[in-house]
């Protein structure tokens, strides 16, 4: 039955260890901080998203489809991937520095977003605190191939050991630079609208209430998970963050979310996949 399909990955994998972490809420700010050095990403996502008007919907819309991909049976997943392909098929862009027009599903930027992704997730859970071997870390980019078909790349293609990551990496640098469309969506992303429920305060005539200082706390710590090359390219932004910082902030940010009830740090797609994992492994025994 497909309501008993494990799905991609699985309880015995390496994804489901990682992002088993409430904390990686920080990777994926982390992720798009990156994603904004790429001229041509950047100019894709300008041209063709309202994330500007709709900034937490598209946050809900990209983690339900991680949650998807991760969590969700195996024909979910294909499904997710099928709908997002046919969404990035109909879209084009321009480049703003030659005026040509190019396909937002090009391999290369489909890679560029993947392995940003997929980077910040475990990197920062590590960072975190989280116990991972080199092996593990490996198996964890070996596993993420499968994702990345989704999109519609060619997992022989995509990175799958740290080695690989960090020699793509050096590879795409020379492209990456700090562009105005960059910057603004730097500042957007460190300080975007809060939700009309979580702003309060501010409808009170207090501009910066608990629940905007607690973002620009998640802002500043995933900012400071950056590379260090990637920070270089954001210096003239600079929020007073520091890789030790941003390392102590986010490890007290995984203990604290830790200590919240089960309900509160796993989601519904993620408690069905263990309940599903559980049945079968009853039903196997």
């Amino acid at each position: 039955m497909d309501s008993d399909d494990i799905g991609l990955f699985g309880p015995g994998s390496v994804t489901w260890k990682v992002h088993d972490e409430p904390v990686l809420i920080v990777a994926g700010l982390r992720s798009l901080y990156l994603q904004a050095l790429h001229p041509l990403a950047m100019a894709g996502v300008a041209q063709n998203s309202n994330y500007r008007t709709d900034a937490w919907g598209r946050l809900v819309r990209t983690a339900t489809y991680v949650g998807t991909v991760i969590y969700g049976t195996t024909a979910e997943a294909e499904a997710a991937g099928r709908r997002l392909r046919g969404l990035h098929a109909r879209m084009r862009a321009t480049d703003p520095l030659t005026g040509e027009e190019f396909r937002i599903d090009d391999p290369a930027l489909l890679r560029w977003v993947h392995v940003t992704e997929v980077e910040s997730f475990v990197s920062t859970a590590r960072r975190a605190g989280l116990s991972l071997t080199d092996a593990e870390v490996d198996g964890y980019y070996a596993e993420q191939r499968r994702a990345a078909a989704l999109v519609g790349l060619d997992p022989a293609e995509v990175p799958g050991s740290a080695a690989e990551v960090a020699d793509y990496y050096r590879t795409v640098r020379p492209e990456l630079r700090m562009t105005r469309e960059a910057a603004e969506t730097a500042l957007f992303l460190t300080a975007p609208p809060i939700p009309w429920k979580l702003s309060l305060p501010a409808r009170l005539g207090l501009s910066l209430g608990p629940p905007r200082w607690a973002y620009l706390g998640i802002a500043g710590t995933a900012l400071g998970l950056l590379p260090p090359w990637a920070l270089r390219l954001y210096g003239g932004l600079g929020l007073p963050t520091t890789a030790l910082s941003a390392d102590l902030g986010v490890r007290a940010l995984r203990l604290a979310l830790a200590a919240l009830p089960r309900d509160w740090r796993e989601g519904p797609m993620q408690q069905a996949a263990k309940e599903r994992a559980a049945r079968l492994a009853a039903t196997a025994a």
